[in-house]
């Protein structure tokens, strides 16, 4: 199954954490991190950084006879991908009964229910800026 731009598969998860904590790197320095983690042969490791390239999710320099892999995608643009797909795959697509679920089912913090409600006032302030003219403390009584 095709996956769409930024949605990593948990395998490419792996292998770009390990790229984005230490970029350039090379594959061989990507599957010493892994093994421990995950048993994968450099073949492995190899062939799914090829496939990540070719994805447009890791970029390569060749120097002389060393190729090295940068990650394409920044961890922002990688969780907004996920987390479009988790959205799409559980919900429909939609984030109201997302939220819903996340306030019914009390893993949410007194804390955490604070500043979720702390960042949705400030994304309506974002959006809703107040009129431009003379504020309530500029105005002269004539």
């Amino acid at each position: 199954m095709p996956t769409r731009p930024n949605e990593l598969t948990a395998a490419e998860w792996a292998i770009i954490e390990v790229v984005w904590a230490r970029q350039p790197c090379a594959a061989p320095a990507v599957q010493e991190e892994l093994a421990a983690r995950r048993q994968w042969t450099y073949s492995t490791v190899k062939t799914l950084m090829d496939r990540m390239v070719a994805k447009g999710l890791l970029t390569t320099e060749r120097i002389r006879n060393l190729m090295l892999y940068r990650a394409a995608i920044s961890q922002r643009e990688a969780r907004h991908g996920e987390l479009l797909r988790t959205v799409r795959r559980a919900f429909g697509g939609a984030f109201t009964p997302m939220m819903q679920f996340m306030l019914d089912s009390d893993t949410l913090s007194p804390r955490e229910l604070e500043e979720l409600q702390s960042m949705i006032q400030k994304k309506r302030r974002q959006n809703n800026p107040r009129p431009q003219g003379r504020s309530a403390c500029n105005r002269t009584s004539r």
